[in-house]
């Protein structure tokens, strides 16, 4: 795997490589997707994808952090045809996305809407408060498309007097959502959907 350069600085942190590497599994991204981000900030998440989906399209409301995604793209190595858009979702998100990552948390409900009705096939979202977290998993849930919530946190060890200690990032919560992930699956042992016994009555 290619190391991911990020020489320019969004003055907001870049995800960890850590976390963008559960996020990569998660993403689950193919050769033919187009891929969609919300926040594209430092532009770290979009590098990755654009060397794993044929499509990459980045949306981010802050134009200066647009073009910091624009100058770290340059510094790496990719094949995606890129589309930097400077708006607020869910103002121009694509109709024809496969895969969306929402790197913050504003108007996320919108745009889970939209891409809800777009007929987006997964969406990934990650969270660095604990109310918002739960706010979130809920609006996931309403929507039948709640599939897995993770907890991240990492620390990295350091010396301290010849031996190692730990520096402890802030912990990221990422909630994975596929519409219909919500729907209870029917029952194929003959037994009542809430436990009880089956058969007629």
């Amino acid at each position: 795997m290619q190391a991911t350069r990020l020489p320019n600085d969004a003055k907001a942190g870049p995800t960890k490589p850590e976390v963008r590497a559960v996020l990569a599994r998660k993403l689950a991204l193919g050769p033919d997707d187009h891929f969609v981000e919300v926040g594209s900030c430092t532009g770290a998440v979009t590098i990755e994808a654009a060397r794993r989906a044929r499509r990459v399209t980045a949306l981010e409301r802050k134009a200066e952090r647009l073009e910091t995604t624009r100058a770290n793209l340059d510094a790496n190595e990719h094949d995606a045809e890129i589309s930097l858009v400077n708006a607020e979702a869910p103002e121009r998100l694509p109709a024809d996305g496969d895969v969306l990552f929402l790197g913050g948390s504003r108007n996320y409900e919108r745009v889970l809407d939209e891409a809800l009705a777009a007929g987006y096939d997964r969406i990934v979202m990650n969270v660095s408060r604990l109310e918002v977290a739960g706010e979130a998993a809920r609006a996931f849930r309403d929507r039948d498309m709640l599939d897995e919530v993770l907890c991240l946190q990492m620390a990295t060890g350091y010396d301290l007097a010849g031996a190692t200690s730990f520096d402890a990032d802030n912990p990221v919560y990422m909630l994975v959502g596929e519409p219909g992930a919500g729907d209870e699956p029917a029952p194929d042992d003959g037994s009542a959907p809430d436990g009880g016994p089956g058969g007629d009555a």
